[in-house]
């Protein structure tokens, strides 16, 4: 029996149909094929959530998010879940919202709690948990930092602020002269520096005569310091603070008025006959001055002389 064109239209277009529900209700998270747990669990917010997101136990897809939705009368998301028939975890076991990577969006993966007499079933929930994805950790060590660059660049702005305020055209003409008188030393520093470089360079055989000088130097010196180490100090030593209590001992005996030095340092009867005899020859040569004739007799004629003498006795 032959079909006509219409009946195989009708079965390629009913074909069609049913190929694109199924691809469908499997893009979804459905299967015709198997037998799934239908479970639920309820978040406040579940941003970057989508229908068809998979749900994992330790990162082994087990199920996909079939419906979100509010729960009713409250402003609560409630998400419905389609996991494998087999799973034998409790419902005491906790749905968490997780951040499945950058650009991934988001899915849940259960922590499950197994207990043989409590198994979970269609039409169960679980207990919900949010986990911090890397955005919202990268944001909380963000903010922190975010309030102390704000807080520096509002102190910077009033330092900025403050410096306009204190430079003046005056005070900025005075910079700028200052950063000039700067920039023209630098010059002549480097200029120096240069000088200095070429002198070094000319010199170089006498810089190095001049340290082989300071070596030779300082092995002469290093020789000296030998020779008195080697010497015999302590001898010396003994000798010269023999000398120094001698000294001390001679010392006191003039001080005590013992003795030739004592006496003459310390006995006033010498300074007195010193003195009375200074004054006396000082009488003397006074007199000799005055009368010179009483103590020298000198004449070519004796008689002249005997005249002057009987005169000067009749005076």
């Amino acid at each position: 029996m032959k079909l006509s064109r219409e009946i195989k239209t009708a079965f390629l277009v009913i074909g069609g149909i049913l190929l694109f529900v199924f691809g469908f209700s499997f893009l979804k998270g459905k299967s015709f094929f198997e037998k799934d747990k239908i479970i639920y669990t309820v978040y406040e917010e579940v941003e970057g959530l989508v229908e068809g997101a998979k749900v994992t136990i330790n990162g082994l897809v087990i199920g996909k998010i079939m419906k979100i939705d509010f729960l009713p009368n409250t402003t609560r998301i409630l998400i419905t879940m389609s996991v494998r028939n087999e799973l034998d975890f409790s419902p005491q076991s906790e749905a968490i919202l997780y951040e499945a990577g950058l650009i991934g969006g988001k899915a849940i993966q259960i922590d499950p709690v197994f207990d043989s007499k409590n198994i979970v079933k269609s039409g169960d929930t679980l207990i919900s948990a949010l986990k911090p994805g890397l955005t919202e950790l990268i944001n909380k060590q963000i903010e922190p930092l975010q309030l102390k660059i704000e807080n520096m660049l509002t102190s910077a702005d009033s330092l900025f602020i403050g410096v306009g305020n204190i430079l003046n055209n005056d005070s900025q003409e005075n910079l700028k002269s200052i950063l000039k008188n700067l920039s023209l030393s630098t010059s002549k520093i480097n200029d120096a520096s240069i000088s200095l470089v070429e002198i070094l360079k000319k010199n170089q055989s006498n810089i190095d005569n001049t340290f082989e000088n300071f070596a030779d130097t300082s092995d002469n010196l290093k020789t000296i310091t030998d020779s008195i180490s080697q010497a015999n100090l302590a001898v010396a030593i003994s000798k010269f603070t023999n000398t120094i209590k001698s000294l001390d001992g001679i010392v006191a005996t003039i001080e005590s008025g013992n003795g030739t030095m004592g006496k003459l340092v310390k006995d006033e009867t010498l300074y007195q006959n010193l003195s009375q005899a200074s004054k006396e020859l000082e009488d003397l040569l006074s007199d000799l001055k005055s009368h010179p004739k009483r103590y020298v007799h000198f004449s070519l004629f004796g008689k002249k002389d005997k005249e002057e003498k009987s005169k000067e006795n009749n005076k």
